[in-house]
């Protein structure tokens, strides 16, 4: 009977006893894998190591650790939460925008005057800011 489905890889081996594996001793256990788990990915298993897990060996260090790294916004989604209503406008036409925890970063534009309270800004944010008639202040000013 002819098959309706070509599956070349498949049926290249049908009617084998060992689908090219060689010896039927052959790929038995662990031991034809090169070593049982992570065994001998610094050896030769260490091109596979390099390509599915890079970043297994080494560690990082408890300083990098224990450093909190500040949350970052940037500017477009201040600008965004201005079109979506959710900052205000205070008394002087603007509006405010109280972002202590965050570091203000220049990516977008400003598109409208806001008074901005973070933490930190970076240059390019602080210039940004001014040109749309905002201001750029540092924590709780």
């Amino acid at each position: 009977m002819a098959r309706r489905i070509r599956k070349r890889g498949q049926h290249k081996y049908h009617g084998t006893r060992r689908w090219g594996g060689g010896n039927i001793k052959h790929r038995r256990g662990k031991g034809s894998k090169g070593g049982k788990g992570f065994g001998g990915s610094h050896k030769q298993k260490w091109t596979w190591i390099l390509r599915y897990h890079p970043d297994h060996f080494g560690r990082e260090s408890m300083a990098s650790l224990k450093k909190e790294k500040p949350k970052v916004i940037n500017l477009w989604e201040i600008n965004k939460l201005v079109l979506d209503g959710k900052l205000k406008k205070g008394a002087d036409g603007r509006y405010l925008a109280e972002l202590k925890e965050f570091k203000v970063l220049g990516t977008g534009k400003m598109g409208f005057p806001v008074t901005v309270h973070a933490g930190s800004f970076s240059k390019s944010a602080v210039e940004k800011i001014k040109e749309a008639g905002g201001d750029a202040k540092l924590g709780g000013q």
